[in-house]
This record gives structure tokens, C-alpha cells and sequence, in this order.
């Protein structure tokens, strides 16, 4: 299908590409529509709620991004939580593989990377929300003891970026996740905001190296956590806070890739929708995930073209933002351009 010219940097294309959007359904129907036209989204998140079979996944993945195509926008990213073990959408007749703590050598790590890249792939996946950077000390009952590697952040350090590679290597864009760490924390902020009060030398010489790491490994997105760090921001979580996305991430780490949230349907996330959305653009995060269907879309949608329209700081920085998500697409979804 020749793809249609289209000014894509206007505001409301901008503002969309930014979003990274879930919705109800195993079939393309008029929700995803909507997410595509209306909102104009950046890419699409897969839940077990939308996978029935491996042709059925790969029936909806084809017919979004044709439609799409159809509207000249760019590319879909079409993203899942595929780590394995505890958390992993794509059940039987995928390849099913124990976890993160079950993976002791490099060798093993490479295996579950190829086979799950293999099976995104032929899926019509394009990215993958793992592995988990995350380090989970021994003798802490850590949120993340049955979704981190063991051991060390060395040893963390080298089974993630051995998986980020491997992914990678097959095509399959792979996502850090949750900077600045949240090993140490023992509440889930699916319906918490846990506070991790804890020093910032103690992060640099732990739970940040693995993502240091990935950086170098060149791994595609880093996903920042809703925790509250107050020894870094006293007012912002790290999924809000311009001290980490920025300060941290860019500057810190010196990563010129993508950033993430997590999912801003989180009970971690307190704020009302305008609030987050200036801070993700204030911080210069580039993907808004907002996983569930509902009125969270159409405001985070509408405040962002609002602030993109009237704020010419934030817009020049939209730009940048838009920068390094078309170059993302370009680099692994080259043949849809």
C-alpha cells in the first residue's frame, strides 16, 4: 500500500505519536479505529484480553497497521509484555519459559530471546516491554523477586543485555525496564505509590548500572517506574519527574533513545490526567502508555494538542521527541516506510 504525505508534525499527529494506547477486543474493531484515526497514536499495547491464537494476533497487528497506512500515518508500534514467567501475554501455543529467575547463563538468555523474537515477529509484534532491569537485593521480599534476574547488578547487567541484544539482533525492539530501579521496593504500584527513600549514591552504585548497561547495549526504550524517589524529586515520581527522565536518563546515562511510562492507569498515579501530561512533556518523556480503554485518551489526547499549540517550548521539544520516535521506526520497521 503507498503510503500518503502528511505533515506529521502538526500538533495533533505530534501530540498522538506519544501515546501508546490499549483497548478491549481480539479483532479489529471500531475502539482500535479510533485509537489509530481519532488519537492519531504512536502504537498499540496487546493485553492476554486481545490474543487468542497466534493467526488471530497477527490478523489484528496486520489489519492496524494497514489502517494506519491507509490514514498516512507513520508506523505502528505494537507492543507487549512479553518477559516470561509471571508476566507474559502470549501463552500457549508461544513458547511459554519460566522467567527472569530461572535464567542463570547467557546461553539461556539468548534462547528465550531468539525464540520469543522469533515468535513476536511472526505475531506482528514490534516491541518488546522487557526484559526487567530491575535489581532485587537477597533478603528483601522485593516486588520484582519473580520477574528480575538473580543476582547482582552485574550479573543483572549482563543476562538483560544479553536478552536486549538478542531481541534486537532479531528485530524486535527491546524496552529497560523500570529506571531508576525498583528492586528495593516491596509494594506494587499497580495499586500503590510505593516510596523508595534512599540515597542517590546507593542507586548509582546498584540499581542503575544495569541500565547503564543497556544503554551501551543499545537497547531501543527505557520504561520509567511510578516510583517515588524523594532524595531525587521531593514532588514528582520518576514517571512524572523531570529530574529523572531528564536530568538522569538524558543527561545521567547519556541515552538518546526512547523513554516510557508505565502504564498511567496505575493506582501509583494519584494526578489527574492534565497534570501528567505536562509533566511528560515537561520531562521530554517520549511514549504515554495508557493501557485501558476509557475517558484517560481523549483528555491525555486533548491536553497534549492544547499544550503542543500554545507552548512553544514544549512544542520545539515535541519535535525532538518526534526525532527519536521516527527514528526508532525507521530503524526497525524500515519496510512499512
Amino acid at each position: 500500500m503507498k503510503r500518503q504525505r502528511m505533515h506529521w508534525e502538526n500538533p495533533e499527529t505530534l501530540a498522538g505519536q506519544r501515546l501508546m494506547l490499549g483497548f478491549e477486543g481480539t479483532r479489529f474493531n471500531r475502539d482500535v479505529e479510533e485509537i489509530i484515526d481519532r488519537f492519531k497514536a504512536g502504537g498499540i499495547i496487546l493485553f492476554r484480553q486481545n490474543i487468542e491464537s497466534p493467526d488471530q494476533v497477527a490478523r489484528l497487528c496486520s489489519q492496524a497497521r494497514e489502517f494506519a497506512a491507509s490514514l498516512g500515518l507513520p508506523p505502528l508500534f505494537i507492543a507487549v509484555d512479553q518477559e516470561g514467567g509471571t508476566v507474559a501475554r502470549l501463552r500457549a501455543p508461544f513458547t511459554e519459559f519460566p522467567g527472569n529467575p530461572f535464567i542463570r547463563t547467557e546461553q539461556e538468555a539468548e534462547q528465550f530471546a531468539r525464540i520469543t523474537a522469533q515468535e513476536l515477529k511472526g505475531a506482528g509484534i514490534n516491541m518488546n516491554l522487557a526484559p526487567v532491569m530491575d535489581v532485587a537485593p537477597k533478603g528483601l521480599d522485593s516486588i520484582m523477586k519473580d520477574r528480575a534476574f538473580p543476582g547482582d547488578a552485574q550479573r543483572v547487567s549482563l543476562l538483560g543485555c544479553r536478552v536486549i541484544k538478542t531481541l534486537q539482533e532479531n528485530g524486535i525492539m527491546a524496552v529497560a525496564k523500570h529506571f531508576p530501579g525498583i528492586g528495593r521496593t516491596i509494594k506494587d504500584s499497580h495499586h500503590f505509590l510505593p516510596v523508595l527513600d534512599i540515597d542517590p549514591e546507593t542507586l548509582e552504585e546498584a540499581d542503575i548500572i544495569p541500565f547503564a548497561a543497556a544503554k551501551k547495549a543499545g537497547v531501543s526504550g527505557i520504561m520509567l517506574s511510578h516510583i517515588s524517589y524523594p532524595r531525587l524529586d521531593d514532588q514528582w515520581q520518576a514517571s512524572l519527574s523531570p529530574v529523572i527522565a531528564g536530568e538522569m536518563v538524558r543527561k545521567g546515562l547519556g541515552y538518546s533513545g526512547l523513554t516510557l511510562t508505565d502504564d498511567l492507569d496505575m493506582k501509583a498515579i494519584s494526578h489527574d490526567m492534565e497534570t501528567c501530561v505536562h509533566q511528560i512533556l515537561r520531562a521530554g518523556i517520549d511514549l504515554a502508555l495508557i493501557c485501558h480503554q476509557g475517558p484517560n485518551m481523549e483528555i491525555a489526547f486533548n491536553e497534549m494538542v492544547r499544550l503542543l499549540e500554545t507552548d512553544e517550548k514544549l512544542y520545539s521539544a515535541g519535535r525532538e521527541s518526534l526525532d527519536r520516535i521516527m527514528a526508532a521506526k525507521k530503524k526497525y520497521l524500515s519496510e512499512l516506510f
